[in-house]
């Protein structure tokens, strides 16, 4: 039974075993409506494990996983491999696996800034592009939780904020909750309500400045940790607007959170 009406999904002591190794272990956490959880941890620490088990693409071992009922996720894995040979445009992936309005389609490329690459073909993209389409096809059906493996790999800097400025705007438009998993610690929002860091069990937890003190956190990562967490800790001074542009606070308009790059101000 969930504990409380706010929480979509809740793990309590989960574990998951596989070919005799405990891959991850004593997992409890909750995901509550409209809130911003951080999963954090060196490679092979169970962070990816952590998150099937939380979808459900994973059985636990041990322990169990619940979820709020009539509630639908959008996944955007940590890898996809797609057939080099196979003709796809950026629109038709768009609208694989489900059928949905082509309006909507249309709506939402334009809103991540990728419908000028509708007729584009997927294996011709960037990393930053791919990610795009792939957190676009993620949020088409409006989910309550949102769960991103790794959405930044592969991707430059100025394209990592970009993907992060999008998945908070989501979650502030929507009020749904985001769930996202990184190896790399300066990828930590200061919208981040929860960090969890993960090493085959919940080290520690809380909000970024609670976890950044915390002497597991700093035992694992190092000094460098603290000033990781700290790139995030910034006042935006920006607004999201509904068509997916950004207002600053002198009043232009641009297609991205960062000015400087050459996008047109109106």
């Amino acid at each position: 039974m969930l504990k409380s009406s706010s929480i979509l999904v809740q793990l309590d002591d989960v574990g998951v075993r596989r070919d005799g190794k405990w891959l991850v272990r004593h997992v409890d956490f909750a995901v509550r409506t409209g809130e911003i959880i951080s999963i954090v941890g060196p490679n092979g620490s169970g962070k990816s494990t952590t998150l099937k088990a939380l979808t459900g693409i994973l059985k636990p071992t041990e322990g169990t996983v619940i979820r709020k009922d009539n509630f639908a996720i959008g996944y955007v894995p940590q890898s996809l491999v797609l057939d080099g040979t196979m003709p796809l445009s950026v629109r038709r992936m768009m609208g694989l696996t489900a059928r949905i309005n082509a309006d909507i389609i249309e709506t939402t490329m334009e809103q991540f800034h990728i419908r000028h690459l509708a007729d584009v073909q997927v294996q011709s993209l960037s990393g930053g592009e791919f990610q795009r389409l792939l957190l676009a096809r993620a949020v088409l059906f409006k989910p309550q939780l949102l769960v991103l493996d790794e959405p930044a790999q592969g991707v430059d800097f100025s394209g990592q904020m970009d993907i992060y400025d999008y998945v908070r705007a989501y979650r502030d438009q929507t009020g749904a909750s985001v769930v996202i998993v990184s190896h790399d610690l300066h990828l930590v929002m200061a919208a981040t309500d929860q960090v969890i860091c993960i090493n085959g069990h919940v080290c520690c937890s809380g909000t970024p400045d609670s976890v950044s003190n915390n002497q597991q956190y700093l035992d694992m990562f190092g000094p460098q940790a603290v000033q990781a967490l700290a790139v995030y800790r910034h006042t935006h001074d920006h607004v999201h607007l509904a068509d997916g542009k950004v207002q600053h606070a002198d009043g232009t308009i641009t297609d991205n959170c960062h000015p400087d790059d050459g996008h047109h101000h109106e």
